[in-house]
């Protein structure tokens, strides 16, 4: 899978080790920063990675700031993404069964990076249920298309 990942320089430790992680198990990464420690601004990558996901040319996308929130934010800004922030593994499995999430948020401060990885891994390996989750995911979906412009 195609997977598009980026952080902002507080996560970038986090970028690093899972980006890694994932292209040993085989997936293919489009890194979308930021380059290193020095400040980067969170809605810069997390809006390259919410256009990735969005446009299909990432099967799914990962986003780490100090908080998780303001990637969360800003990813959710594009059309056609449901990005959420993680802490447990329960929330990552729940929110692919759930929500049809294509975007995990992470938290750099408040996970470390095993921690960190193993949501990922335990939310791509997770499935949409469809059903009634099919039904709520649809309603946001058509408020989504009704009220926002696609530009």
């Amino acid at each position: 899978m195609i997977i598009a990942i980026g952080s902002d320089h507080r996560g970038f430790p986090h970028k690093e080790h899972i980006g890694a992680a994932l292209v040993q198990a085989g997936h293919e990464i489009r890194d979308c920063g930021c380059p290193g420690l020095e400040s980067a601004d969170y809605p810069d990558a997390a809006l390259a990675v919410g256009e990735l996901v969005a446009a299909g040319e990432a099967g799914a996308g990962v986003l780490i700031c100090g908080s998780g929130i303001g990637v969360s934010i800003a990813a959710n800004k594009v059309r056609g993404v449901r990005a959420s922030l993680c802490f447990t593994p329960d929330q990552a499995n729940t929110t692919r069964q759930h929500n049809d999430s294509n975007v995990i948020c992470l938290s750099g401060d408040a996970v470390d990076p095993d921690t960190a990885l193993s949501l990922v891994e335990t939310w791509l390996a997770a499935e949409f249920e469809g059903g009634r989750h099919g039904r709520r995911v649809d309603i946001i979906t058509d408020y989504e298309n009704r009220h926002t412009t696609g530009e």
